[in-house]
């Protein structure tokens, strides 16, 4: 099964991206859909980020109040680290059992939808590394128009994250989201089409592993007591 991780920067088409390989019916783990399920009330992230961040950042409902939670962190890289290890342990557990049952279900890829994906370093165990891009000036304008943010407070969101001119030198593939909506798709076809193993290769990854388990077995099942009787008869000889 590939591995293939899908990421950008904020505002750049990412989940534009995710929503057309959606409709291509290839499985997705969505990370941001992971984060929030896991701080709802009464999961372990929730407690945690309550006793790092206090009460002030929840409504009375015991969900995040996440404009409020976004404002502190965004203008603290320290308190940032700090709700990342409050999450990301729960966040890579959850995309790793829905990943296995992927495997189970005999999926040939699976996409990885994880906005962090390179800074958490994540992307060293994908097969592919997939990057929705487009300009800074672009990027800023989506931004304050998406999210109703001054410049600045957009500018700030933008510096949180790894330049975008790093993470096109750390991807396999770039799709270019500057222009419409049918240019972006024609790419994404393209995609699909490189990243889709042949038949062989997903024969080879999906029943290689549990095939050469079964083998073992029946090998160990057969030869393990002819190995034992020729040992003993071996270290009895010797006496």
């Amino acid at each position: 099964m590939k591995l293939i991780g899908l990421t950008g920067g904020i505002s750049t088409g990412k989940s534009t991206v995710s929503s057309l390989l959606a409709k291509q019916s290839l499985p997705i783990i969505d990370a941001d859909k992971i984060a929030r399920e896991i701080v709802e009330p009464g999961r372990k992230a929730n407690q945690l980020i309550r006793q790092h961040f206090g009460d002030e950042v929840f409504l009375p409902d015991g969900y995040l109040d996440r404009p409020k939670l976004g404002q502190i962190i965004f203008q603290d890289p320290e308190k940032r680290q700090i709700l990342n290890r409050c999450t990301h342990p729960y966040v890579r557990w959850e995309m790793a059992k829905q990943a296995f049952l992927y495997w189970l279900k005999g999926a040939d890829v699976v996409i990885f939808d994880v906005p962090l994906l390179i800074e958490s370093k994540l992307d060293r165990f994908m097969s592919t590394t997939v990057v929705v891009y487009c300009s800074d000036i672009l990027q800023l304008q989506r931004l304050r128009k998406r999210d109703n943010l001054t410049e600045e407070q957009a500018i700030q969101r933008m510096k949180s994250q790894m330049p975008m001119s790093e993470k096109v030198e750390k991807a396999d593939i770039v799709l270019d989201n500057s222009s419409d909506m049918k240019q972006l798709e024609i790419q994404v076809r393209n995609m699909v089409k490189k990243i889709k193993p042949s038949v062989f290769t997903w024969l080879f990854e999906y029943v290689g592993p549990p095939m050469a388990i079964a083998l073992l077995s029946l090998f160990v099942k057969q030869y393990a007591p002819i190995l034992i009787n020729t040992i003993v008869d071996s270290v009895a000889s010797l006496k």
